[in-house]
Parts: structure tokens; sequence; C-alpha cells
């Protein structure tokens, strides 16, 4: 392709079309004041847009330097660029093109820890950020506490300057700031954990307790953990996406992000070191991020995920088709149905129009969303998606069918065969374990979800819950000896 040979980059900013958006400030005057870990898609389609907002209305001093834990892909796309990248808006209506020029600089952790800890300790850091997602902090998702056998964290205990997650780099950092007696940064965290600040704070100081008693009460006492809410549906980025946005500038530009016109940011208002002007960005700063947060997880991600295991073992490969078909579409309202009665929202908040608003994001013909990146780290994601709500639920004497069957649809996806016999790419950290779970006890309900319901860095207590696994495991038979798109249709017509 022509538009091809020339790559996005600073020299070339004013050679795109007038229509597409570029950074609307002088780069070369900008600093950072961000390290940001965890450098993929989302965060450069969310927090660093709004960065770009706060840059452009004159808050120079808060560029991002971004960190990837693992993988070198961004950095090798981006450097070469200048760090640009474009972020492309889909609508049914049309999309919208614009340069993001929030991203100044990028560094590959487990090349250089030790510059990725120089940078985080730097006196100009005032915000450290996080999209790791939840598998990165180390935790086992049922209690929020630190993992001390996971095999990063004991790396990183007796690596304490090279280290390799993310809690490790934290410590490391706020450790030489103490040592040197400067004042520790803001932890962000941008990902979607229950209590997502507390959370953080609690597993950052654990670790930091495992080397120095003193350092993890001088951390629990001084550093600023933030809860937030994000909300943006950012799809992988495809060969065809990058095509299609190269025909758009008129050139090149390696990784750009996909994302959808919808955005949400809800910050609570706690910073150890300052922030720059978030408000008027869009940001929402509140005093307590819970039940904004409680809201996404349980309507939003909870269906999401619903639809993207019953769907997946339906043969949907993203989420607009599987909205085409209109009992799975009542199954994604049934889920939102099941939760919002667990719920406690602020005077004012009408949890009826957000329903309605996720329906119609999720039927987006023009967003790519597939059902098997949404399939990806269940472990992870079921106990803050499904297993709250349901026992809540249970709690109050309610009944969880369609909660059940979408962790059904889980327990069928991580059994590793689809209805058709084929292998399914499960990716997730308890794979293995799932698989030789799944192998002994066959396709058997009865056998098969008992055994899922029994792994507690899973389920936890709740998994011997008996009104669970007789939910379970009669929604698990119905999958087996109807498939997952009778299932969902004999279950959304009852």
């Amino acid at each position: 392709m022509r538009q091809s040979s020339m790559r996005l980059g600073r020299a070339n900013l004013d050679r795109l079309a007038p229509a597409i958006r570029r950074p609307a400030y002088d780069r070369s005057r900008v600093t950072p004041g961000i390290v940001h870990l965890g450098l993929g898609a989302f965060h450069r389609a969310h927090q660093a847009v709004v960065i770009d907002d706060c840059l452009a209305a004159g808050a120079t001093s808060w560029g991002i330097v971004g960190a990837s834990l693992r993988s070198p892909d961004t950095r090798d796309a981006l450097a070469p660029q200048d760090h640009l990248y474009t972020i492309a808006v889909r609508a049914a209506e049309g999309t919208e093109h614009r340069a993001i020029g929030a991203l100044l600089d990028s560094i590959v952790a487990r090349e250089k820890p030790a510059a990725l800890v120089e940078r985080m300790a730097d006196p100009t850091t005032r915000i450290v950020s996080l999209t790791v997602t939840e598998k990165g902090y180390c935790h086992t998702p049922q209690t929020g506490d630190l993992d001390e056998r996971h095999p990063d964290i004991v790396h990183d205990l007796n690596n304490f300057e090279a280290p390799r997650s993310a809690p490790g780099f934290i410590v490391a950092a706020l450790a030489r700031r103490r040592a040197q007696g400067l004042s520790p940064f803001t932890v962000l965290c941008c990902d979607n954990l229950a209590a997502n600040g507390d959370t953080v704070q609690r597993i950052v100081t654990q670790f930091a307790a495992l080397r120095s008693r003193e350092l993890g009460k001088w951390i629990a006492e001084t550093v600023a953990f933030p809860s937030t809410m994000v909300d943006r549906i950012v799809p992988e980025t495809t060969d065809d996406d990058r095509d299609a946005v190269a025909s758009v500038l008129g050139m090149r530009d390696a990784w750009p992000v996909m994302t959808e016109p919808f955005t949400q940011w809800v910050v609570e208002d706690r910073f150890t070191a300052g922030r720059p002007d978030l408000a008027a960005a869009g940001v929402e700063l509140v005093g307590d991020v819970k039940p904004f947060e409680l809201m996404k997880l349980r309507l939003l991600n909870a269906s999401h995920s619903a639809l993207a295991y019953l769907g997946y073992l339906s043969g949907y490969e993203t989420i607009a088709d599987t909205m085409q078909d209109p009992h799975f579409a009542r199954l994604a309202a049934q889920v939102m149905e099941e939760a919002a009665v667990t719920l406690t929202m602020p005077a004012g908040t009408d949890l009826s129009a957000y329903h309605a608003s996720l329906l119609k994001r999720f039927a987006n013909p023009a967003l790519h969303h597939r059902t098997w990146q949404i399939a990806m780290d269940g472990s992870q994601k079921l106990p803050q998606r499904l297993l709250g709500a349901m026992q809540d639920r249970l709690g109050r004497g309610l009944p969880i069918a369609t909660h059940a069957l979408a962790v059904a649809g889980w327990m069928r996806y991580v059994s590793g065969v689809d209805e058709q016999g084929r292998a399914i790419d499960v990716r997730d950290p308890l794979a293995g374990e799932f698989a030789a779970l799944a192998r002994e006890a066959g396709p058997i309900a009865e056998r098969l979800a008992p055994a899922l319901l029994g792994v507690a860095k899973v389920f936890g207590p709740l998994g011997a819950e008996p009104r669970l696994r007789e939910a379970v495991t009669v929604a698990l038979g119905r999958l087996y000896a109807d498939g997952a798109r009778r299932a969902v249709a004999t279950h959304v017509s009852a």
C-alpha cells in the first residue's frame, strides 16, 4: 500500500488531514510526571487520552512514561514513531481518528528493570498507574491477598532491585524514595479488581512487609491508593485495523487502538503528590468509588463474560455478533437484572439508563470485540464479576439461575474442547489445572461442576454452597445436553 511507506511520527504530524485531531500542545515542552505499568491498548485508549487533554490544557509536567512488564512489542511498534499513535473511535455512524501524544517514552521492564525502578523513584514521578490485568497483581482473587508462592513474588523477594512483578517494582521504587527522603508517589490502579485501590494497597504493603516491617508500615501510612472505576471497550487491534487507519492517515501507524465513543473514569480524589486537573478532562472525582465499581463489575463485566463464554461456545466470534441473536441480548439483560438488586447506588444514579447504554454498546457493529479475547483469564475475573453477586443473592434467598448459566459456560469453556470436539485455546493462569480436572471428570456435569467448584483460588468457601452447586450443575448439564445456543434460548424464554 502506498500510504504505508511513510510512518507516523513527530516530523510528519503536519501532513495529517485537517479532520484528524493531533496533540494541541508542544510535545518538546512536556515532561514526565506519570509512570504507567502495563502499556497495553486499554491504557492508550483510556487514561492516556485523558492525560492528552490535560496536556492540551497546559498541564505539561504530566507526560507519561509507559512500561511493559514483559513483552517488547508495544515499545518496538511505538518508539520508531516517537511514541505517537492513533486512536480510532468507531460508531455505527462512522469513525473518528485522533493522534495521541501523551506517551513520551517506554521501558521494557524485563530488559531494563533498574531503569524502570529509577524512573519510578525519580522525584518528578508523582503518579504510578497500572493496567496489568487481574493476574498481574500476583494475588489470590478470592481473598485479595498477595500470593507469596507466586513465582514472580518468590523471584522479587530474592532480587529486590531487579523485580519482575508490578508489586515488586512499586515497592522497590518506594523503598528507594524512602531511603532518599523523598515523598512517595500515588499508586493509581485502573484494573477491574474489587475495591481496587484497597486491594492493591494490601498486596503492596504485604509484599513490602516481607522485605521490611518498617517499609510496609511506611507505605501503609504515607502512600495514597485511590480506588477507580474505568470503562471503555477496547478490542484487540488487527492487521485489517492497521490497514484501515493507514488509509485514513496517509501513513502507517504500527499500533493504533480501536475503541468506542463511550468512556468513563471515576476516581477517588486522594493523591499523595498532586494530580493534573482530571475533572476538566471529564474524570468524575468522588469520595467513594465502590458503588460505581460494583455497578460496572456486576453489570457490564459480568454480562460481557456471560456473552463471551456462551457466545464463543455457540460459534459467535464477536460480542456484536452475539448480540445479534435476540436470545443472547436477553441473556445479557437478565445478568444485569439479577445483579442490579445487589447494588446500593448514590441518589440520582439511573441504573436503567446505564443498563440500556450497555446493551447498545455491546451491539455496536463497528466494534469487533472478540469473545475469545474477553474469555481470557476467567479464573481471575469470576470472583469480581459473577461470584460476588451470586453470594449476595443467595444471602437474600434469591435465585441465581442466570449467573449459574454464565459460570457453567465458563466451566464448559475451560474444559478445553468445544461443542464440535475442537480444542479451545484457553488462556488462563490455571488453564493446566482446569484441563486436568476436566480430563478426570469427563463431560459429565455431576462430576465436572463439583471438581471446578472445588478450586479454592477461584471459588473459596462459596464453592461448597449447596444451592450454588446445584444451580451450576443443572446449568452445565443443560449445556452438555442441548448445546450453548439452545440452552440460552430455553433459559431466557422460561
